[in-house]
């Protein structure tokens, strides 16, 4: 099973970006994506970002998460 996670674009650098995934920052690669800008949501596999994705949708999957990991400390 393959997930992706959203991952709001902080900076961008070359064919890298720098991206906050649920508070943590990690560089992400770009190579499959044209037109990323910062401020943008995209779906991140392996360290790859393979898509644009809408900020409320984004959203709501990472609220989604977040909701997960509280039910695990229960």
């Amino acid at each position: 099973m393959c997930l992706a996670v959203p991952a709001k674009v902080i900076r961008i650098d070359g064919e890298n970006c720098i991206a906050e995934i649920l508070g943590v920052s990690r560089e992400v690669s770009l190579e499959l994506l044209k037109n990323v800008r910062p401020g943008d949501y995209v779906l991140v596999h392996a360290g790859c970002a393979i898509q644009i994705v809408d900020e409320e949708e984004a959203l709501k999957t990472l609220e989604i998460f977040r909701e997960l990991k509280e039910l695990e400390h229960e």
